[in-house]
């Protein structure tokens, strides 16, 4: 994969978690792609909508590349997020054996692949994506700083 395609992923990650904001959704979006450069899933949070709180953007593209391969295994997928994800999406992506996870924006308060728990390095984690932050980084910062600026 070039880093021109990785860039364009996250752009529509980054559409996907604009949608989310214009629905009232703390605007996060993923993307997940296959080997082969298919979108296996994308969306953005969803979790007042569903009135879910695992309706986060990475577990919903997860279910949605799972319900289409037929499968629990990603073993090729890579997933683009906007934002670093928490504990239980860093878990899931563990299980459904992510290749590799892109994320924009670092989360020091929620986060757990960089920050707080850092999942990927625990002892309970059984499969580790390759990891790589900082892409679209201000953007999405920009994005999730606009978002709660304007419902404060």
């Amino acid at each position: 994969m070039t880093a021109r395609a990785g860039e364009s992923y996250m752009l529509a990650a980054l559409a996907e978690a604009e949608a989310a904001a214009a629905r009232g959704e703390v605007p996060v979006g993923a993307l997940l792609v296959g080997a082969d450069g298919r979108i296996l899933g994308r969306d953005g949070n969803r979790m007042r909508q569903l009135a879910d709180p695992t309706a986060h953007a990475e577990m919903l593209v997860i279910r949605q590349a799972c319900a289409a391969l037929g499968s629990d295994r990603l073993e090729d997928a890579d997933l683009y997020v906007t934002l670093e994800p928490c504990a239980m999406c860093a878990a899931a992506i563990a299980f459904a054996r992510i290749r590799r996870l892109y994320f924009a924006a670092g989360d020091p308060k929620g986060g757990a692949v960089e920050h707080g728990a850092c999942f990927f390095s625990s002892p309970a984690c059984h499969h580790a994506p390759q990891v790589y932050g900082g892409i679209e980084e201000v953007r999405a910062a920009a994005l999730l700083r606009a978002f709660f600026a304007a419902r404060r």
